[in-house]
């Protein structure tokens, strides 16, 4: 009898602790309903967050040296859009166009269904030097790559003209559109082809947002992205200086009723003259080159690139000069009378609420 009482007490005493491990796991879930900037500190500049048809999300970003190896495209995964692991490079392959150049940077990354394949489009140097900067295109099965370039450009030019690309497929008519655009020229507008590859014969590209035409942050304009949302179309963007020691950034926004315009900036409707939504803060500063990402709840989420200003706030990797280190940020999107803002214009710097991704 004392024998199988105490080999009850024993099975007990495991029950107990076995249950230890799933109650952690339970508060694992709680703490991770919470977020706080830096959702993924590395140097990665310039990103797109793409929910990708494995139910993961995955961000691409500029170009970066970590432990003495060059990444083109960098790429980190997860699937609570808090918590992030780089997994590599995107583009391990340069392109034919770029063979001896290194320069790659600001990605944006889009799946078309019919085809199932992911399209990465891509700012790169070209090997001739009369030719200068380009946009690539470059294609996958796996949104985390590896991506194959085209084998030719989509557009080339002189300075830095024809940099960050973003695709965007209009719902009201089913256009493949593609924005870009710097270089102290305005955001650019064109039509891509079917198959995604290149522009679509007889079409030109449009001019949608001017620089200079705001009171701040805008003698340079670029980083576009472009969301749809309750009938209009929000065209976000950044200027005027992303980064080094004289770093001047912020997020600025357009807003129009159709995917090619025309485009009202925020600037000409209010008493300011100013279209940012974000600015620096003590703790952050240069914010900017966005996307914006849909949650479970429907809620917008903005996830851009910021300078941290103190040593207190260390980015892993690389040693970077502080000016050079842009590591990722997130903060939610709201809405007023029709335009997006970000609370208090600035980046967050508190534990919050995390996107609903369940």
């Amino acid at each position: 009898m004392g024998y199988r009482i105490g080999l009850l007490v024993t099975i007990c005493i495991m029950l107990i602790f076995s249950c230890k491990p799933s109650e952690k796991g339970k508060a694992k879930k709680r703490d991770a309903t919470f977020y706080q900037n830096p959702v993924h500190n590395l140097d990665f500049p310039d990103p797109t967050v793409i929910r990708a048809n494995d139910g993961s999300y995955y961000a691409y970003a500029t170009q970066a040296v970590i432990q003495n190896d060059t990444f083109n495209i960098q790429v980190a995964k997860s699937t609570d859009m808090v918590n992030w692991k780089f997994i590599g490079d995107a583009l391990p392959q340069r392109p034919e166009w770029a063979k001896t150049t290194q320069e790659f940077w600001a990605p944006h990354a889009s799946y078309d269904s019919m085809t199932r394949t992911y399209y990465l489009y891509y700012s790169g140097e070209s090997d001739d030097k009369q030719t200068g900067k380009c946009l690539g295109v470059a294609t996958s099965k796996n949104p985390q790559g590896p991506f194959v370039d085209s084998g030719k450009p989509l557009i080339c030019g002189t300075e830095f003209v024809n940099i960050d690309p973003m695709a965007f497929d209009d719902p009201k008519t089913g256009k493949k559109l593609l924005y870009w655009g710097s270089g102290f020229l305005p955001v650019k507008v064109q039509e891509l082809s079917d198959d995604r590859l290149r522009f679509k014969e007889n079409t030109i590209p449009l001019d949608l947002v001017l620089p200079g035409k705001d009171s701040d942050y805008n003698i340079l304009i670029e980083g576009a992205w472009v969301s749809y949302r309750e009938g209009k179309y929000y065209l976000f963007y950044s200027g005027d200086n992303c980064c080094g020691k004289k770093a001047n950034y912020a997020v600025m926004v357009a807003r129009a009723d159709h995917a090619q315009g025309p485009f009202t900036r925020l600037g000409e409707t209010n008493e300011s003259k100013s279209s940012t939504i974000l600015i620096r803060s003590e703790e952050w500063n240069a914010p900017g080159h966005n996307s914006i990402i849909v949650d479970e709840a429907g809620n917008d989420w903005i996830f851009y690139h910021a300078i941290m200003t103190s040593d207190s706030i260390v980015a892993q990797g690389e040693a970077l000069d502080r000016n050079d280190k842009r590591v990722m940020l997130l903060d939610r999107v709201y809405y007023k009378d029709g335009w997006p803002y970000v609370k208090d214009r600035i980046p967050s710097s508190t534990k919050l609420m995390a996107p609903v991704t369940r």
